[in-house]
This record gives structure tokens, sequence and C-alpha cells, in this order.
């Protein structure tokens, strides 16, 4: 089977693990806060190893000492891309869930304007593509057990994510056809980052180390800035850090077994 053979099925295989978390936000509507953080929390994890092991460490390999400056200047392209989102966009934080104020719980989107919930999931929808961009430009470095291995990690991520698109929308009465359009077009967006990511990786080798470390540092400021945020904010920290811990270790040996 060719590279490309592979990464069609890899990107498939994001598309549709983002509709699965969709199907699943429209059957469930609602998670129990603490199974959420806990989800989450062990998608964190695998997304911090994957990052790191998967696409930093392989891009200062590849630079090589005379390169050291690609991978630094990857990671803080990486970096400044996401952030440059966080400023046009809402934080996915806000989006997930159901807020807790005292005994009661209500949903986060409740009294808001229409407009304000479609923005939110624009903002979900935008860094969908830099998830996919990180696929796609793994696969260019020819080391398929790494391609894989964030391959499955973003895979895993995706359900979650695939749920918080489509809840906000339900909330507010967006009917069913339309809510499954958007879910359609937010896994679309991500396969079209993963085929970007490996066209863009292909054009020059030179480029390579740079474009992985940019994959990572988006991946590392999604997980600090959103990822742990959410899953600090309702109660359940320590649930969410032995998960995150567990996640950490799973892709390790994923990783090895891969």
């Amino acid at each position: 089977m060719t590279v490309f053979s592979q990464l069609l099925i890899c990107a498939g295989g994001l598309g549709l693990a983002s509709l699965f978390g969709s199907a699943a936000g429209i059957a469930v509507r609602r998670i129990p806060h603490r199974w959420n953080d806990i989800f989450l929390g062990y998608c964190a994890g695998m997304m911090l190893t994957a990052s790191i092991v998967c696409l930093i460490v392989p891009a200062v390999e590849t630079a090589g000492q005379s390169g050291w400056w690609q991978p630094v200047a990857g990671v803080i392209l990486g970096v400044a891309l996401i952030a440059v989102l966080d400023k046009i966009t809402p934080h996915l934080h806000y989006i997930s869930g159901v807020e807790s104020t005292g005994s009661e719980e209500r949903h986060p989107h409740a009294g808001k304007s229409i407009d304000r919930v479609l923005l939110f999931v624009i903002a979900i929808a935008i860094h969908k593509f830099p998830e996919g961009l990180a696929t796609g430009i793994v696969f260019d470095g020819g080391n398929m057990t790494n391609a894989y291995t964030v391959a499955i990690t973003i895979a895993i991520q995706n359900i979650p994510e695939g749920m918080v698109v489509v809840t906000p929308l339900i909330m507010i009465g967006v009917g069913f056809w339309r809510v499954v359009g958007v879910s359609l077009a937010v896994a679309l967006l991500e396969i079209a980052g993963v085929m970007a990511g490996y066209f863009l990786g292909d054009i020059s080798s030179s480029f390579l180390p740079t474009l992985m470390a940019l994959a990572g540092g988006a991946m590392l400021y999604v997980i600090s800035d959103e990822m742990i945020p959410e899953t600090h904010s309702h109660g359940f920290e320590k649930h969410a850090t032995y998960a995150l811990i567990a996640g950490v270790m799973s892709m390790l040996y994923i990783q090895m077994f891969i």
C-alpha cells in the first residue's frame, strides 16, 4: 500500500471519528462534566505525547545541529497561528457541556443569540484545520509509526469535539439536517487539512522540520490553552489529571506496538 493510500485512509478515519462524535452528541445531547473532563484529559495526554514524540522530536532530529533554528521557528509559528485564531474566534473551552453555578446547572449558551452560538461553532471548525494539517505533514516524514500515532490521537480527540460542535446547535433549536450539514462541513475541513499538510510537506523536504514543529507547536497551544482549562474548570481537576497521565502512557505504548 502506498503512502498516499495510507494517508487517504487516515484522513477518512479522522472525518469518520468527527462524525461519530457528532452522532453521539445528537443522541446524548448532554454529558456529565465528570466524564467529559476525564475523556478530554485523556485526549490531552495523548495529544501531548504525540506532539512531542511524533512531531517536535523528529523535527529536531531531522534538522540536525546546523538547522537547530528550524524546529524553534516552527513551534513559534504554530503557536502564533493558533494564538491569532483565538484572537478572532471565541475560546473553545467556553462551549463544552454545561456550566455549574452553585447547585444549578445551565447550558453556557442559555439566553445568548444564535449568532453568538454559531461563532462558537465556527471557532471549533477553524481549529480542526491545523489538526488535519499536523496529520498530513507527519506523513511526509517517512515514519509511518509516528504518522499513525498522530492520526490515532487526533481521531480519538475528534469524538468529544464532534459532540461539542452539535450540542449548542441542538440547544438553540437548529434543525436536524442543518446540524448534520454542519457536522459534515467540519469533518471535511479536517480532511482538507490532512491533504493540504501532505502536499505542503511534499513541496520541499528542506521545509519539513519547520512544518512538523509548526504542527507540534499548534497542538501544544491547543492542549494548554483550551483542553486543560476545560478539564480544570468544573471541580474534577484530579480526575482529569489522572486521565491525562493515563493518556500519556497509553500513547507511548500505542506508538511502541504500531
